[in-house]
């Protein structure tokens, strides 16, 4: 499977919701021209702007690449075949996208030295943990923060603001779960400290 054209899609959404640009942009809190850069894929949204768009709409992260689903649901992936739901730097390879009726998310993370997950705060609803599989990553939840390393693992609420970043110089690989399967409950309001 080749990148995923997220201007594409994004603009297929809003079209299908009758949104324009513009209502879209003030919905989510993002200029215009955000809008229209990423529907051009002239810009690579982060996580946590993809994300404010994407509840604006309201679609889950999982479902905006998932695309359509798969009628049979596939037991074995390939290294290939898991979907990239990154933001160009930081990468986010989802095991099973297009599974009907998935019930967690299974992530392969893989964040390159200086690779943030943004100065917004993610929150969302669910739970999740991941195991560090290799380099090291410093992890804040609810304003408690820790440098945890290869076979360091984490857990929490997702609904705690938290926020992933790589301040080492070498990169690091995250094997990942949340449920349930989906990083936003669109509608929710977000307050970020």
């Amino acid at each position: 499977m080749s990148g995923f054209n997220v201007g594409t899609r994004l603009k297929q959404l809003r079209q299908s919701r009758d949104l324009s640009q513009r209502e879209l942009a003030k919905r989510a809190g993002v200029t215009n021209s955000t809008i229209s850069l990423i529907e051009q894929n002239s810009v690579s949204p982060s996580v946590s702007s993809l994300k404010k768009i994407l509840d604006a709409l309201p679609v889950s992260i999982s479902e905006f690449f998932a695309g359509e689903e798969l009628a049979n649901a596939q037991v074995f992936y390939r290294a290939a075949e898991l979907t990239e739901i990154g933001d160009g730097m930081l990468s986010w390879r989802l095991v099973g996208a297009r599974r009907p009726n998935r019930s967690m998310s299974i992530l392969y993370e893989h964040y390159p030295p200086g690779a943030d997950t943004g100065e917004d705060m993610l929150e969302h609803a669910g739970e999740e943990g991941g195991v560090i599989v290799a380099g090291s990553i410093e992890i804040s939840v609810n304003g408690d923060t820790q440098v945890l390393t290869q076979g360091d693992a984490y857990y929490f609420d997702s609904r705690l603001p938290h926020r992933f970043r790589n301040t080492g110089d070498s990169d690091c690989v995250i094997v990942s779960a949340n449920t349930p399967p989906s990083f936003a409950e669109g509608g929710d309001t977000q307050h970020h400290g």
